[in-house]
């Protein structure tokens, strides 16, 4: 098989199982707290990057980095898994599954957005109207189709849900300079922000052995959301002739997901959800027409 179709095929299982993390994290937030699914799910993801990092023979390059290597690695995973994760989880637990996952998903706008002060970036006059088109569709899902009476549903959840993406979209920039591997880098992130959530669950005596259909669903997060499939996607871009050809699959994953929370949660997907969840990610490929252009 030629590289470019074991490139789509990868492709397509990475955003699969991708599309069933928000019903597992709605699923596992009925039996534990956002703490203890961030714990037990990043201290799976960790053991998942070490044996990855032994096939791969590359834990030992982990001696050449300096300190500046290491701090950096702190903040960074200070802001993911630790404070990125914490906010998402806590916004499913409030939220329903298909308000959180089409608004988190406005983290490629937010990447735009920011990238005027930090980067120094032009927004070019289509890049602006991406970026309404996409807050268009924010409002349509925040508000369940109310856009006349402008009053949002949960609006704490919904300023969590909002509030991860800008995250995520500031993790994402910090990570644009860094030129170490990055499979090195997401496991110091990952031991960086289970220490965090370690101290924190320590402090508030949340670390007790949950259920077994929690815990699994933990395990599924810390494997799936955080680990091997980040791996997977690398190898998939790298297999590509152009990034282009594959990523453009990853805007498939939020309809596909609201078609497993249908199926898993028996959650009745709203029309205004899937309306704005089209928006946002038409004002997200508005942009990058705007960009390439």
């Amino acid at each position: 098989m030629e590289a470019q179709k074991r490139s789509y095929i990868l492709a397509i299982i990475v955003v699969f199982i991708w599309a069933t993390v928000a019903s597992a994290f709605k699923i596992s937030l009925q039996f534990m707290d956002f703490l203890q699914l961030l714990f037990y799910a990043s201290a799976t993801s960790v053991v998942v990057l070490t044996i990855v990092l032994l096939v791969q023979k590359k834990l030992v390059r982990l001696i050449d980095f300096t300190r500046t290597d290491f701090l950096r690695s702190l903040l960074l995973g200070f802001l993911n898994p630790f404070l990125y994760y914490i906010v998402l989880f806590k916004a499913y637990s409030i939220l329903p599954a298909q308000q959180a996952v089409s608004l988190n998903y406005t983290w490629p706008i937010n990447i735009t957005i920011l990238s005027i002060p930090l980067l120094k970036q032009k927004v070019k006059p289509l890049g602006i109207a991406a970026i309404l088109i996409s807050y268009f569709g924010v409002v349509m899902v925040s508000t369940r189709g109310n856009i006349n009476d402008f009053k949002f549903t949960e609006p704490f959840g919904i300023f969590l849900a909002l509030g991860s993406a800008v995250i995520w979209a500031v993790y994402w920039i910090l990570n644009i300079q860094d030129r170490r591997d990055p499979v090195l880098r997401l496991f110091l992130n990952f031991i960086a922000g289970f220490i965090f959530i370690s101290a924190i669950c320590l402090l508030t005596h949340r670390i007790v052995v949950p259920p077994k259909l929690s815990l699994f669903g933990a395990v599924y997060v810390g494997i799936f959301e955080m680990g091997v499939t980040f791996i997977i996607w690398l190898y998939a871009l790298k297999l590509s002739k152009t990034t282009a050809q594959v990523a453009n699959f990853i805007y498939l994953t939020p309809f596909l997901s609201l078609l497993i929370i249908n199926i898993v949660l028996q959650e009745r997907i709203l029309v205004s959800t899937m309306v704005g969840l089209f928006l946002i990610i038409s004002g997200i490929i508005l942009q990058q027409f705007s960009k390439n252009r």
